[in-house]
């Protein structure tokens, strides 16, 4: 793949675009012009932005940190050539919450769509390599040059070296092994240990059982006893108390009677009440009250009246046929005679006639609507004149007056029973002071103080024997127990060979792993001292790789390797420089390379070594386009 063209309207970047040709392209510009912000829109044109990313501390999303700075939306095309055909990408954005989401992607000079290419896929599909790898290998961001591991590169490098399936990775599988163990055993916590401390638990329970049983006997024998002397003591309270309460009873009957009869009466008078409520809300007038009706009937009788007044037709009519026959005479003999001023009478005449007939129209008018109005006014009443609804009024007048006749009886009903209920309230407060059995010096209560003393006897030893009975039954059956005790031993021997078939596991994929880095790493760090000694004029003939990718290099006259932290900011750049090119070249798909992307990684070189690296690009850059941005000229 190589990338021809750029225009993107994308942070400070405005409808701008680049162009580049094959090989080496290298972009000189100063810091803050914008070169860091072209490398984040081939990303971006290729990838997508990832619109779920939020914002953090130090942190600004690229769907936030990328926003035009203009305002406009989010948007570029970039024209590139892969697998001999040009291919034009556009990316847009209809949303501001969707930066980019809208794709397309054509083939140069035409509208016809590539097949199987979408927005999600694009940068798969041209560079070989998910987003992931991308970024750790041909995509070198500024002050990016070490390369991270990840699941995604660990998958791409054990597909190289083993069976070519990129679906697995060490760590995914050691992560998911360990989370196994601890599942299973994790300090005290996890399957294990629970189990352990129920087996604990339940022969701690086995133990305990038959230690309690005589203890309840016992109790038993005590409850007996104080039992039989409860029941003595019963029959002599409830022949003292019977004759007192008989007593009581017949007063508190008498005031019941009487009550009961009140609120008979009380009852009777609520249901007139209510009777003459309903009648009066089957009325024309419903609920209203007696103020707003009689308001409301005298306004209406007295429009009445006065529409009567407007009824009256007024006598223009005979006028105005008088001034006809009259025009219509001066008309004939004008005829005749020929005399202007009979002409003009005539005319004259025909207006007044006119106007006459005109103010009569009008006055009917009126007339027959005040007549329609007197017609609702009584239709509202059922009436049929305005003594029928004089009637009516006078009607709902005694309605309401019945009402209110009936809510004074029910007030009367209602004093009067709430003085029996008081007289009775106090006579049951008697009553039981009576029949307080407890209290006093009466033989009644001397007998219910022993009955309660010998009850709270019976209460306390149930309540033992209940405690013992609840924690014999909280122990459960010993068969059950026993049982379950074997089949947690059974289930705790499945357990621990699951988890020490796990600790197998995780051993041999370990090794595995380690087969697959000493089959890997020798000739990633065997690719990678090649570039390292080209950048270093010869002077780093070593390059050792690590899983995690950390890199240590030696000297030719160096009997050890350097770790990074002993390293010169420079040639730790071109170390990892070094790796960068060597993953490229191992990692990446076989067949056309896509472009090596470069944002100011050699700031930090000497002349020297700047131009030894730059002589490595050029080299590289016969096989793959190379995207040098650099604010060195």
């Amino acid at each position: 793949m190589k990338i021809r063209k750029l225009t993107a309207s994308f942070g400070k970047l405005e409808n701008e675009s680049l162009s580049f040709h094959e090989g080496l392209n290298v972009i000189y510009a100063p810091n803050e012009s914008g070169k860091s912000t072209w490398c984040a829109f081939i990303r971006t044109m290729l990838y997508g932005i990832d619109t779920s990313e939020r914002s953090r501390a130090g942190h600004l999303p690229d769907k936030l940190r990328y926003a035009p700075w203009s305002g406009a939306p989010m948007e570029g095309t970039m024209e590139l050539t892969a697998d001999r055909c040009d291919i034009t990408i556009t990316r847009s954005s209809k949303a501001k919450n969707a930066p980019m989401r809208e794709f397309s992607a054509t083939y140069s000079g035409t509208n016809v769509p590539v097949e199987g290419m979408n927005g999600s896929n694009a940068g798969e599909l041209l560079t070989g390599v998910s987003k992931d790898v991308f970024r750790r290998s041909a995509f070198i961001e500024q002050g990016t040059v070490a390369v991270t591991s990840s699941p995604e590169l660990e998958k791409r490098i054990s597909a190289i070296v083993s069976t070519g399936e990129e679906q697995t990775s060490f760590s995914e599988a050691d992560e998911r092994l360990r989370a196994w163990q601890r599942k299973r055993r994790y300090n005290r916590r996890g399957m294990l240990p629970e189990l352990e401390s129920r087996m604990y638990e339940t022969q701690s329970r086995l133990d305990d059982m038959g230690t309690s049983v005589e203890d309840v006997q016992k109790l038993e024998a005590q409850l007996e006893q104080v039992q039989e002397n409860c029941a003595r003591l019963e029959a002599q309270v409830t022949e003292c108390r019977r004759q007192q309460r008989k007593d009581a009873l017949d007063r508190l009957n008498a005031g019941r009677a009487a009550l009961r009869q009140e609120s008979d009466a009380h009852d009777n008078a609520m249901e007139q009440l209510s009777l003459r409520r309903q009648e009066l809300r089957q009325t024309r007038f419903g609920d209203r009250s007696r103020q707003e009706i009689e308001d409301q009937v005298r306004e209406d009788l007295e429009e009445y009246e006065v529409l009567a007044g407007e009824r009256k037709t007024s006598r223009l009519l005979l006028p105005a046929l008088i001034c006809f026959l009259l025009a219509l005479v001066a008309a004939v003999v004008y005829t005749r005679t020929q005399l202007l001023p009979l002409i003009i009478a005539a005319g004259a005449l025909c207006v007044a006639a006119i106007v006459l007939m005109l103010r009569y129209s009008k006055t009917r008018q009126a007339a027959n609507s005040a007549q329609e109005r007197q017609r609702q006014i009584l239709k509202r009443y059922g009436a049929a004149d305005t003594q029928g609804v004089l009637a009516v009024l006078e009607d709902y007048r005694q309605r309401d007056e019945a009402i209110a006749a009936a809510e004074q009886a029910e007030l009367d009903s209602r004093r009067r029973y709430d003085t029996l209920h008081a007289q009775q309230s106090k006579l049951e407060e008697s009553a039981i002071a009576d029949l307080d059995f407890t209290g006093g010096n009466s033989e009644a209560a001397r007998l219910s103080r022993k009955l309660a003393a010998a009850r709270a006897d019976v209460e306390r030893l149930s309540a033992q024997i209940a405690t013992l009975n609840g924690r014999l039954s909280a122990m459960g059956d010993p068969l059950v127990l026993s049982s379950s005790l074997s089949c947690m031993r059974e289930q705790h021997e499945q357990i621990q060979a699951e988890y020490d078939a796990i600790s197998v596991a995780v051993d041999t994929l370990r090794d595995a792993d380690a087969e697959i880095q000493s089959r890997f790493s020798p000739e990633l760090g065997r690719v990678a001292a090649q570039y390292m000694s080209m950048v270093t004029g010869g002077r780093y003939e070593d390059v050792l790789i690590n899983r995690d990718f950390t890199a240590r290099t030696r000297t030719k006259d160096d009997a050890v390797a350097r770790n990074a932290e002993y390293l010169s900011t420079g040639t730790l750049d071109l170390m990892y420089l070094a790796v960068r090119l060597a993953v490229c070249e191992l990692a990446l798909p076989d067949g056309e390379p896509c472009p090596l992307i470069i944002d100011d990684a050699l700031v930090n070189l000497d002349e020297t070594r700047f131009k030894q690296a730059m002589e490595l690009l050029k080299e590289i850059a016969k096989e793959r386009q190379v995207i040098l941005f650099t604010c060195r000229q």
